[in-house]
C-alpha cells in the first residue's frame, strides 16, 4: 500500500516527507483494520510535518479525519464487521482510570495517545484504529464530506462548547478554514448571531453564503460587541482583538493545539468587566458523539478541496499558505 511518512520534521527546505510503498498494517487486539477512503488534511497535520509539536512517534503517518470501510478485524473485536463504514479521529487511546477520565473528562487524560501523531493515520490507503475509539457515522454524506467532521467538526463543536455561547447570542469566529465554516453551522443552527474575522478574502465570501451576519479583515472590530468569539486561527497577536471585541462577561475559547506568541494585554481593555479565556485540548468520543449526530439531525455543508493521495504534500503547503477553500481531502 501508498503512505506518507513525516521522516524528518522541520521547515518547508529542511522537513522530508516521503511517499512510501509498504506492506498492509496487521489490525492487532481490540483493533479493526481499515481501508481508507478519504482522509482530512488538518492544520494539526502541518503542526506535526513542521516540528511545532514535538515527535511522539518517528516516521509518523499524520492524518486523523479518516473515513472507511472494515477490512479485517484483530481478535477480540465485537460489534464490527467487515464491509461496515466507519471515522477515525484524532483521540485513540486514554487510560479508562485516571481521574479525569473518571470524571467524563478523558480528553485531559494524561496518557492519552492521538491518530497520526502517537500512532500511524490516513494519509494511506490502510490504517488501523481500536474498536473502541471508531466512530459511527451519519448518512446523507459523501466520503469526501464526513473527513473534516471527524477533527475540524468535532473540535469546532467542542469550541463552541467552551465559548458558553448563550442563547441567541452572538459569536465571533476569528480564522475560518475548515473547523470554522463547520462550528459556524451550528452556531446558526442554534439561532445565534454569527460574525467573522478572517484575513481570505473566499473565507468571507463562504461565511457570508454560510449566513454569518458580518465578514470583516482577522483584525477588525466586528459591529456589535460578542457575547463569545472562537479563535481558530493558531495567530496569538489575534487573542488581543479578540478579548477587545467581547462585551461585559463574554467568553474567547482558543481552539488550536498551538498558538504563536500572545502580545502583552491590557488589563482593562482585554480582560476587565469579567472577559476570560478558555482553551480547547482535544475531544471526549462523547463530544464526538453528540457532534456527529447533531451532523445526521442537521444537514451541513462540507466544503471540500480535493487532492489525491500522491499530492500529501501539496495539500499541506496550499493549507499553509491559506489557499484551501474549506477542508483538504485526500481521496486515496
Amino acid at each position: 500500500m501508498r503512505l506518507w511518512r513525516v521522516v524528518r520534521p522541520g521547515t518547508p527546505s529542511a522537513r522530508k516527507f516521503e511517499l512510501r510503498s509498504e506492506p498492509v498494517p496487521v489490525p492487532g487486539r481490540g483493533e479493526l483494520l481499515v481501508r481508507v477512503s478519504a482522509c482530512g488534511v488538518c492544520r494539526t497535520d502541518l503542526h506535526v510535518l513542521e516540528g511545532d509539536l514535538p515527535v511522539h512517534r518517528p516516521n509518523v503517518v499524520p492524518g486523523h479525519e479518516v473515513v472507511g470501510e472494515v477490512a479485517g478485524l484483530g481478535p477480540g473485536v465485537t460489534g464490527f464487521a467487515e464491509g461496515d463504514r466507519v471515522g477515525i479521529a484524532w483521540l485513540r487511546g486514554t487510560c479508562g482510570t485516571c481521574r479525569y477520565c473518571r470524571a467524563g473528562a478523558e480528553n485531559l487524560c494524561p496518557h492519552s495517545t492521538y491518530t497520526g501523531w502517537d500512532a500511524d493515520g490516513g494519509y494511506a490507503e490502510y490504517t488501523t484504529v481500536p474498536a473502541a475509539y471508531a466512530h459511527r457515522l451519519p448518512g446523507g454524506y459523501r466520503d469526501a464530506e464526513l473527513a473534516p467532521l471527524l477533527c475540524a467538526g468535532i473540535i469546532g463543536y467542542r469550541a463552541l462548547r467552551r465559548a458558553w455561547l448563550p442563547a441567541h447570542g452572538r459569536l465571533g469566529i476569528y480564522g475560518f478554514g475548515a473547523s470554522a465554516h463547520l462550528a459556524a453551522q451550528v452556531a446558526l443552527a442554534q439561532g445565534a448571531t454569527v460574525h467573522v474575522l478572517t484575513r481570505s478574502a473566499e473565507a468571507r465570501e463562504l461565511a457570508l453564503e454560510l449566513g454569518a451576519a458580518s465578514a470583516g479583515h482577522a483584525a477588525d472590530a466586528p459591529p456589535e460587541p460578542l457575547d463569545s468569539a472562537i479563535l481558530f486561527a493558531p495567530a496569538g497577536e489575534l487573542v488581543l482583538p479578540a478579548l477587545a471585541a467581547l462585551d461585559r462577561g463574554g467568553t474567547l475559547a482558543i481552539a488550536g493545539i498551538h498558538l504563536t506568541d500572545i502580545p502583552v494585554l491590557n488589563y482593562q481593555e482585554h480582560l476587565f468587566g469579567e472577559r476570560q479565556v478558555r482553551s480547547v485540548t482535544a475531544n471526549t468520543r462523547e463530544d464526538a458523539r453528540d457532534f456527529l449526530a447533531f451532523a445526521g439531525e442537521h444537514h451541513l455543508r462540507v466544503v471540500t478541496t480535493a487532492y489525491p493521495l500522491a499530492e500529501a504534500d501539496k495539500a499541506l503547503d496550499d493549507l499553509a499558505a491559506d489557499r484551501v477553500h474549506g477542508a483538504a481531502v485526500l481521496t486515496p
